[in-house]
């Protein structure tokens, strides 16, 4: 019953879930090159002095980071040059990694590009020419089941690791669903769960809009929700796409 429903999501929502799917998991870059227009000088100042680069270097390094991001997402967004708005977005994780030292969750965004690069790639246009096959297996597959994986990374981000009796079983109930997704097992029910429970607490915990921007906790909240937003974004393309040939899904069909 839930399995011809979903098809029948499916079916519906075709022409348009790519579309929201994309949306939804650059959110994090787009949110983070419009704060860069708006904080302009508070950045330059924060680099310059963390860094101690001087003003010239700083202000280049959030030009980079704005121009960077705010245009790879509307390359991605217009289906332009995707490929290239992907490399473009993974040096700017790189550079943030290197202004930050946040792996995990700068990591975990690569996953949601790795989807990307999947989804755009044609099969008869590999990035990958020459490189050997392995079966059936392309490398389109490969980098399906990467993303699944860095999605993994993504979603422990989100993790809440407090005594309270929701937080443990809003954990338990998205680790049991997120391991479906990495291994690639009901991934598409798996996967559409995990969105309609991942929004739900993300517009309940994260109301950013109901804090003053003033305070700590409203930048706090922002970062939380559109993170989650971009887990979101990641889940929907896999419900679009589907796992890739790297799965138990496929696998049982071969059984």
């Amino acid at each position: 019953m839930l399995l011809c429903q979903l098809t029948e999501f499916l079916r519906v929502t075709k022409q348009y879930l790519p579309h929201v799917a994309r949306l939804c998991l650059i959110s994090t870059f787009l949110e983070d090159g419009i704060r860069m227009w708006f904080q302009w000088s508070e950045q330059r100042d924060y680099i310059e002095a963390t860094w101690s680069c001087g003003f010239f270097l700083a202000t280049g390094f959030v030009l980079l980071n704005l121009i960077g991001q705010i245009g790879g997402c509307v390359l991605v967004l217009s289906r332009n040059c995707v490929q290239y708005a992907c490399f473009g977005l993974f040096g700017i994780i790189a550079l943030q990694v290197s202004e930050q030292h946040v792996c995990l969750s700068n990591l975990a965004l690569g996953g949601g590009l790795l989807l990307l690069l999947a989804e755009s790639r044609s099969e008869g246009k590999s990035m990958f020419a020459g490189v050997p096959s392995m079966g059936q297996s392309s490398p389109k597959q490969y980098m399906q089941l990467g993303g699944r994986v860095l999605l993994v990374l993504m979603f422990m981000t989100l993790l809440h690791f407090d005594s309270s009796f929701f937080s443990i079983l809003q954990n338990m109930v998205g680790t049991a669903l997120i391991v479906l997704v990495a291994v690639g097992f009901k991934t598409k029910l798996a996967a559409l769960t995990l969105v309609l429970w991942l929004l739900a607490i993300n517009i309940y915990f994260n109301a950013f809009w109901t804090v003053p921007a003033y305070k700590p906790m409203h930048d706090y909240l922002k970062y939380d929700f559109f993170q989650t937003l971009s887990v979101i974004g990641g889940l929907l393309l896999l419900v679009a796409l589907g796992p890739g040939g790297v799965s138990m899904d496929e696998k049982k069909k071969e059984w």
